[in-house]
């Protein structure tokens, strides 16, 4: 598919208001002496905000008018092309953006975080590097440009780094002394929110050759599940659609033809409002699953890629962690459980977190609570999850959303 971005977002230009209204206020007067004294007293042309390298300027500084680039756009076909020029399906979107609970502002705010922190950290990212300090380079320059408060506004989920065979929710741990390598790939996911409107985006680098037709394939396989995901598109059909994409690739490691696997346990899934995993689920192989896209959802298209069997088990230590939603009222026995759990809610309410999260907050001696509170059912615990040893993984991700008169695909941008 074409992956070029949205012209509305290159034609962006955040400061322009601002120097129309600047350019507007410096015309002279008709009065030959106002002309006189407009022309001593004329300021020079504001200067646009520009982002730092590492990025630390916070996107309200840059983006003054508080309009963000929309996401690339893509229309809706076959029985939904009529949405595209639907005046009815207009003035819900209308509606919507006045809503401050479903407004696109904050998705797409987030989105042009993910973009700007991206991009300086595909610069930064390279062999020699600990995975603490990719980490932190990545949540240091979201928390600086999203400028973090509290709930409103903040990293989305800890910064998958997960390596070669590993396929998700790997993160360093404290003491992680584990250092990239030039023969490694790894896969970058991260995520942003505003308001509770998650972006959940991620890509897969790799220093030398040998495993680009993996990371192609891959990179193909979210594109056509972009591509084909739409109001109405039942999931298991998508699922098809992305299994066919990948499986068309094969990988020549050392004169060894290996085919590409999409990873059968592993799936995209719907975002709700602070809320990362929604309740649907876009697996990776066709099945039956009769569950259709609806108006107005967001989804995390994530599409994973192995060399091996395909298959993923947990293994290793555990990193990230979540409070369940809803999650049943229970006595805890420990009363460092429930001065955690309190400590949890109060930062993360349901996104997920990670134990440098914690240490950052200042809990210390937490892990037995913590273990409780996963015990009980009230805290979800995501153990990293990896194919056989030896293989390798990949992982391609975007955030979308279902507008009730086009798809707009709100985490694109020019690397992918």
């Amino acid at each position: 598919m074409d992956e070029e971005t949205d012209p509305t977002q290159n034609d962006q230009n955040p400061e322009a208001d601002s120097e129309e209204e600047h350019h507007v206020a410096d015309e002279p007067g008709t009065g030959g002496e106002h002309q006189k004294r407009k022309k001593k007293k004329k300021k020079p042309k504001k200067k646009k905000v520009q982002q730092t390298d590492p990025p630390r300027v916070g996107l309200s500084k840059i983006f003054t008018n508080g309009i963000y680039p929309e996401g690339e756009i893509q229309p809706y076909k076959d029985d939904n092309a009529w949405r595209v020029t639907s005046e009815e399906k207009r003035y819900n979107e209308k509606i919507a953006m006045e809503d401050p609970e479903i407004t696109y502002h904050n998705i797409r705010r987030a989105a042009e975080v993910h973009r700007q922190v991206r991009h300086h950290a595909r610069k930064f990212i390279r062999p020699g590097l600990s995975m603490t300090e990719i980490a932190e380079y990545i949540e240091d320059g979201t928390r600086s440009l999203v400028e973090e408060s509290g709930l409103d506004a903040g990293v989305g989920f800890p910064t998958g780094l997960s390596l070669n065979n590993c396929a998700a929710h790997y993160t360093p741990n404290a003491g992680d002394t584990i250092i990239l390598q030039h023969g490694d790939v790894l896969k970058v996911d991260f995520g942003v929110h505003v308001k509770g409107r998650i972006v959940d985006s991620a890509f897969t680098l790799t220093f030398e050759p040998t495993y680009d037709k993996l990371v192609e394939a891959v990179r193909a396989a979210t594109n056509t599940g972009v591509k084909e995901a739409g109001i109405d598109m039942r999931l298991g059909e998508l699922a098809g659609y992305i299994q066919e994409t990948m499986e068309s690739y094969e990988v020549d490691v050392d004169g060894k033809v290996l085919p590409v696997k999409p990873i059968e346990n592993l799936s995209g899934h719907s975002i709700n409002l602070y809320q990362i995993h929604g309740g649907k689920s876009v697996s990776l192989v066709k099945n039956e699953d009769p569950t259709k896209m609806e108006e107005g959802e967001y989804f995390a298209i994530e599409t994973f890629g192995s060399t091996g069997r395909g298959r993923v088990v947990d293994d290793g230590d555990c990193s990230h962690y979540a409070k369940i939603k809803n999650a049943p009222r229970v006595p805890l026995r420990l009363t460092t459980a429930k001065s955690l759990l309190k400590s949890i809610t109060s930062n993360f309410g349901t996104l997920p977190f990670c134990r440098r999260y914690l240490d950052r907050v200042g809990e210390s001696k937490y892990l037995l609570a913590l273990n409780h509170l996963v015990q009980q059912g009230i805290v979800q615990d995501y153990p990293p999850l990896c194919d056989v040893r030896g293989a390798m993984t990949a992982q391609f991700e975007h955030t979308i959303l279902l507008r009730p008169t086009v798809k707009e695909v709100v985490s694109r941008g020019d690397d992918y």
